[in-house]
């Protein structure tokens, strides 16, 4: 039977959501986190992918991005990418030269994203760029000493890059997510943040609620994928499935 579906050239494509990202992607899958929110959301009308990489920059990301996501056949079945970045790039270069990338750069590295993306047939209407959340220093700095390092990030900086990205976004036409000013509408964000700089589980489902009012509009009209049990016909189970 499954030659005879093969045979048929009834490949079953599960359409697919990528999450590009450093390490809040990479974690998003973890309980209570923000990927595995819209991946049990999006249960058998899209496989949501992470490839999140921890610590990683949009200077890093630019060069392996093209290594993720090759020609169009690869392609024709990505429905949305999240370009979740910036939260590394804006590490003060005085402490943290490593991860650090210029505000221009950091700009320059997302338009080129966006426009690998496009020459593969990614269209601007299916990529979502987020911003990285606000920075709250004591927690970081807290995290920082432990390791025997300087408090190597600040908040308004991460918002010099948040804005670079909305801006981006502006010019690119791609969605964006403010993450940066949307967390601190409400005065106090510390809550959303586990150690100052990552998601808590409250920040989490705070994207990931952001997220799913985005994605849902672009997604709503996808199928569920194979026939519901009861409508499989059990005594001719192939005409149901092949």
């Amino acid at each position: 039977a499954m030659a005879e579906a093969a045979a048929r050239g009834r490949l079953l494509r599960w359409p697919r959501v990528l999450l590009l990202g450093d390490s809040i992607t990479e974690h998003s899958f973890q309980e209570n986190g923000w990927g595995a929110y819209l991946a049990d959301r999006l249960v058998r009308k899209c496989d949501v992918v992470n490839h999140g990489v921890s610590g990683y920059n949009t200077r890093w990301a630019k060069l392996i991005l093209p290594r993720l996501i090759t020609g169009s056949a690869n392609a024709d079945s990505i429905v949305a990418v999240t370009i979740f970045f910036g939260a590394n790039d804006s590490a003060l270069k005085d402490l943290n030269p490593k991860q650090h990338v210029p505000l221009e750069e950091y700009a320059a590295n997302l338009k080129s994203m966006i426009q690998y993306l496009k020459s593969v047939d990614v269209t601007e209407d299916r990529i979502i760029l987020i911003t990285p959340p606000p920075l709250q220093e004591s927690a970081w700095e807290k995290a920082c000493l432990a390791k025997g390092d300087k408090l190597n990030r600040c908040n308004a900086t991460t918002g010099q890059y948040a804005q670079a990205c909305v801006q981006v976004a502006r010019e690119c036409g791609t969605d964006v997510l403010d993450l940066w000013t949307l967390m601190q509408k409400n005065q106090d964000f510390s809550s959303y943040l586990s150690d100052g700089l990552h998601l808590s589980a409250k920040g989490s489902s705070f994207l990931a609620a952001q997220l799913w009012s985005r994605l849902d509009e672009k997604l709503s009209a996808l199928p569920s994928l194979l026939p519901y049990w009861r409508d499989v016909d059990h005594t001719n189970p192939e005409a149901s499935l092949l």
